[in-house]
């Protein structure tokens, strides 16, 4: 199915649906930027093992912000 702006996904939702229903991905924008990608669960899959974007976070870990912390106060 592809590509489909918020308002135009809103009007017609159950066809899009469907077609994730069929296995697509649609990917929605909004004021010309991809905000969300709709894509089919495989079935028989448990959440656990689906393939996710994995979270990432810039900084200092906490572990080593905690050790950091406790011998400052010592």
């Amino acid at each position: 199915m592809g590509d489909t702006t918020f308002t135009e996904l809103r009007n017609h939702a159950k066809r899009y649906f469907d077609a994730v229903e069929a296995g697509a991905t649609v990917r929605v924008f909004r004021n010309g930027k991809p905000i969300a990608d709709i894509v089919p669960i495989r079935a028989g899959v448990a959440s656990w093992k689906r393939q996710a974007t994995p979270l990432t976070i810039k900084g200092i870990a906490l572990s080593r912000e905690i050790l950091s912390d406790r011998d400052e106060s010592v």
